[in-house]
């Protein structure tokens, strides 16, 4: 009597779990329904229109990065002709080596990275215990700082330019000029309040109860970052520090006019300063040498990135 009982109460629980799925199942609102999708011609249109969709986009995203690519293997006459080849005529790879060595990419190269690299160090320094202090020490008027921070983001970036450069051209106090040094770029790189942001919702995310246990060991609030909050910020520390060099990479209006020594200048300024003269499919072949380092970056570390940004999404 007990087992029928049972059984009786399983179906039964289980019909209602069965009827929830199908109630769940009736309120998704979808473009095409699962019974539409069911059948032979709704499936086949689907994924005719799937398929359009994304050879659409993909022509969008890659088909500037294929003209460049290519462009650096024509000739000059190729390269300029009306209407473009989708394929070269005929393949010229001397085009790159001689843009290597007519713009001088490596020197433009070692700058970038060096300008990048402290820019890094920098960010990850000075934004970090921004975002520490914000998230976990919980300052006076903490939240007053961070929404004034968060303000700043509204702000254009070409607004700034002008009072960025006539503080660089004479720093207040200090009264020292830094153009031509790497302190003008590194600088106005430094509090980045989208990488603070970052940091302190990810920080808002560790659990209380580490650093709880860290401060009952006797650990100072500088060891609890060093020793439990960084080695648990591994995501997010790489998305900000792939943000630092990709955003001192492909800047070129700020080292334009704070670097104008060409033995100091970044990959872009040089090679739009170097671009008189020089013909069409090695401008187009420095320019493709130019773009590897980031895409690189991306390619290498997209899960790194993606992960990172969503890591402070929940907290646990």
């Amino acid at each position: 009597m007990a087992s029928s009982t049972l059984v009786s109460r399983q179906r039964a629980g289980g019909g209602r779990r069965a009827r929830r799925r199908e109630e769940e199942q009736g309120r998704q609102r979808t473009l095409i329904s699962p019974a539409q999708l069911g059948r032979p011609r709704g499936r086949a249109v689907y994924w005719i229109v799937f398929a359009l969709v994304m050879a659409a986009f993909t022509l969008v995203f890659l088909g500037p990065l294929y003209w460049m690519v290519t462009g650096g293997l024509k000739t000059t006459q190729e390269v300029v002709q009306s209407p473009p080849t989708a394929f070269p005529s005929s393949v010229h790879t001397e085009n790159y080596s001689q843009a290597w060595d007519v713009m001088n990419l490596a020197r433009l190269l070692f700058n970038t990275l060096y300008y990048a690299l402290g820019a890094l160090v920098f960010q990850l320094v000075l934004d970090v215990a921004a975002a520490y202090s914000l998230s976990k020490l919980r300052p006076v008027f903490g939240k007053a700082v961070l929404a004034m921070m968060l303000a700043t983001l509204m702000i254009p970036a070409t607004v700034l330019v002008v009072p960025q450069y006539l503080t660089v051209l004479d720093v207040p106090i200090v009264e020292r000029n830094l153009l031509n040094s790497p302190w003008a770029i590194w600088l106005p790189s430094v509090t980045n309040a989208f990488n603070i942001f970052l940091l302190k919702r990810f920080f808002d995310s560790i659990p209380g109860e580490l650093l709880d246990a860290a401060a009952i060991d006797g650990a100072s609030p500088l060891r609890t970052l060093r020793s439990v909050v960084l080695p648990i910020s591994r995501p997010i520390l790489g998305v900000v520090s792939i943000f630092a060099v990709v955003g001192v990479w492909k800047d070129f209006l700020w080292p334009m006019l704070t670097l104008p020594d060409p033995a100091k200048q970044t990959l872009n300024v040089g090679i739009y300063s170097l671009s008189n003269g020089v013909p069409q499919n090695v401008l187009i072949a420095a320019l493709t040498i130019a773009s590897v380092p980031t895409l690189l970056i991306f390619l290498l570390f997209q899960r790194n990135i993606m992960s990172g940004l969503t890591a402070g999404g929940l907290k646990g």
